[in-house]
């Protein structure tokens, strides 16, 4: 990962997270177990240590299957993303320059 994202500047760069923030910044797009473990940078087993966890909560949905691969994206109807969503805009709008927000 290049730039840190603003929840991964301020909440701390953590497994849990870097899925979270990955698939909140691609969240029009779909992905494999192994695409999100590319993406992340995360080692396969720190991956599949947290994995469950996303699931459980329902943080995380299938969106599709072909064969054995599924293809997951962040369940958007899951409160608990509404509110990372809510963090992360409220963050940008924190951060962002006063002279910014006025244009």
């Amino acid at each position: 990962m290049e730039d840190k994202s603003l929840l991964l500047e301020y909440f701390g760069d953590t497994p849990i997270l870097r899925i979270i923030d990955f698939l909140l910044e691609n969240r029009l797009f779909d992905y494999s177990k192994k695409q999100i473990i590319d993406e992340t940078g995360l080692a396969k087993a720190t991956f599949y240590k947290y994995w469950d966890k996303l699931v459980q909560l329902e943080v995380i949905k299938v969106t599709r299957s072909f064969g054995k691969t599924k293809l997951y994206k962040l369940n958007e109807q899951n409160p608990v993303v509404n509110k990372i969503k809510e963090v992360e805009l409220a963050l940008i709008e924190k951060t962002t320059p006063v002279l910014a927000r006025a244009k």
